[in-house]
């Protein structure tokens, strides 16, 4: 069936290049974003609106959705110097205006000079102490150990590792999980009555990866449930009238099977991949995120140098990002040009950031990588998460996970493990971003890459996140 999404690939390619090529923000007006004049620039994109008529749709929705994405920078970037100093402050009591300034010109604090007002990002400060190495060590001896995690890592790989060189089979160590996710719009959000539309995660169903999906309880009890082949961004969709006065709650229930995957790989036995037109797609720019720019090639040269082994050419990539682009939280997808260059300018990023900086810098390469995510589900607690898979030849399709990157081993398999295997401890979603909801979505999305919390809207518009809460509970059953 993959197949058949080659061609769906190759379709939204397109289209993104049409939109590219023939629908743009009138330059005067992307000066003005450029510059942060944000109230400006929404306020001509509104005229336009109103008073060309014959504009092209696919203008038209472009525009109408930077009016929105600005909205959307807005209320990411709400902190004050003042605030930021504040939590600074906490672990570097004498940190002064001008340490702001010159963790800002290292890119390790983040900004937006809005509307004449500069203001950091929410979680710019909590970041900083995460980009920094200095300030990651004084806060670290500061906060102390913390509690030990629920989760020993190590010690699931080892025996995942071990499980699959004494059986010989790649899919090992089932972990069977039952997933209570409950989303509730917020109050008075939507008039009462009025039909709200929501598309909650649901698993994907993938031979030996994950299986034995079950749906147990919906509310409300009728629902869709999107095709496991035609949708790769899974859902199961609800819909009901707003409450009166109360939040308006959808709710879900269900089970799967989920494996673990290691290869043991022998790197003299790969070889670069006949890139068929299956695997076409999947060496291939797909703008505006993934994008084969000049700097990520003069990057790219720098990592990989003369190394013409896919899988040691992986390696380095693998390594580079793990060595030298630290985990941190990240404003929302949607409000972002290109996903690849923000990083390789910024050199931090969060998990799904993570995996298309590798996506693009495999593909470069020559080396097949594509989408996969949902969520984690290992003891102690699960949360959103993002992924992918690569393509050795002779192997095929294995799991990497970049931004868990590598393991702090003195043995290779474990050290290296993240590239081509995976813990069982995940909730499959999505193996693909950016893809059609089912039933199709009339209005903007929240989330325009990824699909982990829900989407929702009514009649009047889309409900952002702002506008609605969710809960994910997760219980480990006996396999």
């Amino acid at each position: 069936m993959r197949i058949k999404f080659v061609f769906k690939i190759f379709l939204v390619a397109l289209l993104v290049q049409v939109i590219l090529g023939f629908a743009q923000i009138p330059g005067e007006i992307q000066n003005l974003i450029d510059q942060g004049e944000f109230s400006r620039a929404q306020h001509l994109m509104r005229l336009k609106l109103a008073t060309e008529l014959e504009m092209d749709p696919l203008q038209r929705q472009l525009i109408s959705f930077e009016i929105e994405r600005l909205e959307r920078i807005k209320k990411d970037f709400t902190r004050t110097a003042d605030e930021i100093l504040e939590y600074i402050q906490r672990y570097v009591p004498d940190a002064t205006v001008d340490d702001l300034a010159q963790w800002e010109q290292e890119k390790s604090l983040e900004f937006w000079v809005i509307d004449g007002e500069k203001e950091y990002f929410k979680w710019a400060a909590p970041n900083l102490f995460r980009i920094d190495k200095e300030l990651k060590k004084i806060k670290m001896e500061k906060d102390g150990p913390g509690k030990a995690p629920v989760y020993d890592r190590l010690a699931d790989l080892r025996q995942i590792i071990q499980a699959a060189n004494e059986s010989g089979q790649r899919y090992v160590n089932p972990v069977r999980v039952k997933v209570s996710y409950r989303l509730a719009v917020n109050e008075n959000v939507v008039p009462a009555g009025k039909v709200v539309r929501c598309w909650l995660p649901f698993p994907r169903e993938i031979p030996n990866r994950q299986t034995h999906v079950k749906l147990l309880a919906s509310e409300p009890a009728r629902h869709i449930i999107a095709d496991n082949d035609d949708y790769l961004q899974r859902t199961i969709y609800l819909e009901k009238p707003a409450a009166n006065s109360s939040e308006t709650e959808f709710r879900v229930e269900f089970e799967f099977i989920s494996y673990a995957v290691y290869q043991k790989i022998d790197p003299q036995k790969i070889k670069p991949p006949v890139i068929t037109a299956e695997l076409a797609p999947f060496v291939a720019e797909r703008p505006p995120h993934i994008v084969f720019s000049n700097d990520i090639k003069v990057l790219s040269k720098q990592i990989v140098g003369d190394e013409t082994n896919p899988y040691f050419i992986a390696r380095k990539i693998f390594k580079f990002i793990n060595d030298n682009i630290p985990w941190a939280s990240a404003r929302e997808y949607s409000t972002f040009y290109n996903i690849s260059d923000y990083v390789l300018r910024n050199m931090h990023c969060d998990c799904g950031m993570h995996s298309i900086f590798f996506m693009t810098l495999c593909r470069l390469n020559g080396i097949p990588t594509r989408w996969q995510s949902g969520w984690t589900t290992k003891p102690g607690g699960g949360g959103m998460h993002d992924w992918g898979e690569i393509y050795f030849e002779p192997y095929g399709w294995l799991p990497v996970d970049s931004d868990v990157g590598l393991i702090n081993s003195s043995d290779e398999a474990e050290k290296w493990f993240f590239l081509g295997g995976m813990d069982g401890y995940r909730l499959i979603v999505n193996d693909d971003y950016s893809q059609s909801l089912y039933p199709a979505k009339i209005h903007h999305r929240s989330e325009t890459i990824d699909f982990q919390r829900g989407e929702v809207e009514w009649e009047g518009g889309n409900l952002y996140f702002d506008q609605w809460s969710w809960d994910y509970q997760i219980e480990h059953l006996k396999p």
